[in-house]
Parts: C-alpha cells; structure tokens; sequence
C-alpha cells in the first residue's frame, strides 16, 4: 500500500500536532481512567461500561494512528513559496461564478485543512480539482451534482 502525502499550510500541520498531543497526554488518560473504573465493577463479560472504555480507547488509539501517519506524510507549504501565476495549494483565489454572476473566493487547502463554511475548499473538492493549475483569466467548468458551474479565475493572492 502506498503511502499519501498531504499537503497543508504551517498553521493547519500545527494545529494537528496540538489535536495528537491533546489526545495522547489528555484523552488517552481519560480513556485509561473509565477503563480503570468499570473494572473495578466487577465480572467484565456483563460489564457495558467496560465494553464501552474498551470501544472508546480502539477509537482513540485508531484517530491517534491517523493523525501520526498525516504528520509523518504532511508535505508543508509555507506562504513564501505560493505561487501567484497559477492556482495552488495555499492559493487565495477570487473566482466569478458566471450562473450566480457572482465573485467568490476560496483558499485552496489540503484535505485535512478544509472547511468550506469558512472560505478554505480541498483541492479534491470539485472546484479545488478543478481550479488548480489555472491563471488569472482561465475560464473552466466543474461537474457537480448540480449541473455543469462555470467560473472565471479573478484573482491569485497569498
């Protein structure tokens, strides 16, 4: 199996290093306490609050092995090196949207950086795909759900 790079910004690798060293220092010894008391309940074959702790620390141990692994693959773009001739990921770009003839504008950000309620779409999202490699001027077409969405590249900023 081939290991998958990801790409972020310097602030989201450092937020997810803060979220993993929150789950190992923290929650793991939250986890490890409900464990240490649902034993003390007693027969562990008809203990729920057992099974539980158990369920819960599989799942922390499993969302700590994630993030391990992106840290390990992340590849760091650092805003100096943004290119502004065409779209990449970090890139602020400013788009018209030519069916809601509107500008719209979207930071192009990795996977685990991507929060669309807040401006920042993945480059695997159909416009992040789309929009990459483009230049002020290009105008290109993404398939969505809803139709065929036309846009016009405005804009390229850090």
């Amino acid at each position: 199996m081939a290991i998958k790079s990801t790409t972020m910004s310097r602030d989201g690798f450092q937020r997810l290093q803060e979220e993993l060293e929150k789950l190992v220092t923290v929650r793991r010894k939250e986890v490890a306490e409900k464990l240490k008391e649902a034993r003390s309940y007693g027969d562990l074959s008809e203990n729920a609050e057992y099974d539980e702790a158990k369920n819960e620390q599989g799942m922390l141990e499993a969302q700590i092995a994630d993030l391990e692994m992106i840290i390990a693959n992340a590849v760091i773009v650092d805003d100096d090196s943004i290119n502004l001739d065409e779209v990449g990921i970090g890139s602020l770009v400013k788009l018209k949207d030519f069916e809601l003839d509107e500008i719209i504008e979207y930071q192009i950000v990795g996977s685990t950086e991507s929060d669309p309620d807040n401006g920042k779409i993945s480059d695997e999202s159909p416009i992040g795909k789309a929009v990459l490699k483009k230049r002020v001027g290009d105008v290109f077409e993404v398939e969505c759900p809803a139709g065929t969405l036309q846009f016009e590249v405005l804009d390229i900023n850090r």
